[in-house]
């Protein structure tokens, strides 16, 4: 007999989906994309019977680029809406600011965007990448195809760039990279003078020393960013900016010309040229009636999350969040690239690798791919305070930061 969870359940018998996104604010830019994803994909698996015999119900709530306001709302969608499962937050603080929420009631969060890694949560299913799967062979490709030796990390002021480029500072090092060869600036969120800090970055390109800039910049403020850049004469040819959040979503409201060259580093572009990515294209731009709306990479993660959670409620038969907690790890799902990803037991998937240049479209075009899948790290090897740690959900250790060293769990399990 099939068992759907009591607090997943309407009253006319649909299962809840949860839909945590920033509708308006400094990241609906890049977050409305991800409702609309959702929406579609929930559509599509109605066209085929639903999950457990139900119809799924999406629930839709605006946390408004508001970080407490996450919480709220994710404790409304858990505690009120009853939902099965959320599909949201785009940044690490927004992340962070739920996950107290989804532990104490215990709910299921799939959350699709590259992040900095340092965390392995029981409720938490991380789809987007690790810095193991972004940042650092972005670094590498810089290094070895384009010979760079002074760099830039330019971020938002918030945890996601302040913890990589900690990470990335670590690994140059480690690289031999000297400390002055290494600039790093934070803005704000929604920053729009640029002048001042890109006047910085021409001046310390200027060395003789071949420069890249790593960006974690995030929302709305890459417009400016990248208009100021064009502004000031710098060309990808000469300081070469490779982008962690920018995606054929944002690129699609630029003037794109004086970005062309510069590159990005994802896990999925629309220019991926599969059978399984022509159709996805194909049924979303049916979906949203607009042959130009583009796809992106965390678009492809929610795929992945979404994809990920039927097959497990499917196997558990119920939609109960431990069952599923239980049923998810091993789990495998087409991607968008032509392989599989799996859910690992550290509740990261494996994803490949790929650096794009942008092209005047606003798309990209693929100009290194890992050779295979890469496992998401989410314990850094380069910090010392992470690596000994492990991530393995699984019973009998149960536990997101077991130190190999000391044969302990360090409070992130369940025992």
């Amino acid at each position: 007999m099939l068992i759907v969870s009591g607090a997943a359940r309407a009253e006319e018998g649909t299962i809840k989906i949860g839909i945590l996104h920033s509708l308006s604010g400094t990241m609906a830019i890049s977050e409305t994309t991800l409702k609309d994803a959702m929406l579609m994909l929930i559509d599509e698996q109605n066209k085929k019977g639903g999950v457990l015999g139900h119809k799924l119900e999406a629930v839709v709530v605006d946390p408004a680029s508001n970080w407490p306001l996450f919480a709220e709302k994710a404790r409304d969608l858990l505690g009120k809406d009853k939902v099965a499962a959320v599909f949201g937050c785009w940044t690490s603080v927004s992340r962070k600011s739920v996950l107290p929420v989804f532990k104490e009631l215990d709910g299921l969060l799939f959350y699709p965007v590259q992040y900095e890694g340092q965390e392995s949560e029981r409720n938490v299913f991380y789809t987007g990448a690790a810095p193991n799967q972004q940042a650092i062979p972005a670094v590498d490709y810089l290094m070895s195809q384009e010979g760079v030796k002074r760099w830039v990390l330019a971020g938002t002021d918030y945890v996601y760039p302040q913890t990589t480029n900690k990470i990335l500072q670590a690994y140059l090092q480690s690289k031999g990279v000297a400390k002055d060869d290494i600039m790093v600036n934070y803005t704000p969120f929604g920053q729009s003078d640029w002048q001042t800090i890109v006047s910085d970055i021409k001046k310390f390109g200027s060395a003789g020393k071949k420069t890249a800039v790593i960006s974690t910049i995030n929302g709305d403020a890459n417009v400016p960013f990248y208009k100021e850049l064009a502004n000031q004469g710098i060309k990808a040819e000469d300081i070469p900016v490779v982008a962690f959040s920018v995606g054929e979503e944002e690129l699609a409201g630029l003037d794109t010309g004086p970005l062309v060259g510069h590159l990005t580093a994802w896990n999925y572009f629309q220019s991926v040229d599969t059978p399984a990515n022509a159709q996805f294209i194909k049924t979303w731009r049916a979906f949203t009636k607009n042959d130009k709306r583009v796809t992106n990479d965390p678009m492809e993660a929610h795929y992945i999350g979404f994809n990920m959670w039927v097959k497990a409620v499917e196997k558990a038969g119920t939609t109960d969040p431990d069952a599923v907690i239980d049923a998810i790890v091993g789990v495998s799902v087409p991607n968008l690239s032509g392989s599989y990803s799996t859910m690992m037991p550290n509740h990261h998937i494996t994803k490949p690798v790929l650096i794009g240049e942008i092209q005047a479209d606003g798309q990209m075009q693929t100009v290194w791919q890992s050779s295979g899948l890469l496992v998401g790290d989410e314990w850094s090897d380069y910090l010392p305070d992470s690596k000994d740690l492990i991530a393995d959900w699984r019973k009998p250790l149960s536990c997101g930061n077991f130190n190999v060293a000391t044969g302990k769990c360090g409070g992130q399990g369940t025992n």
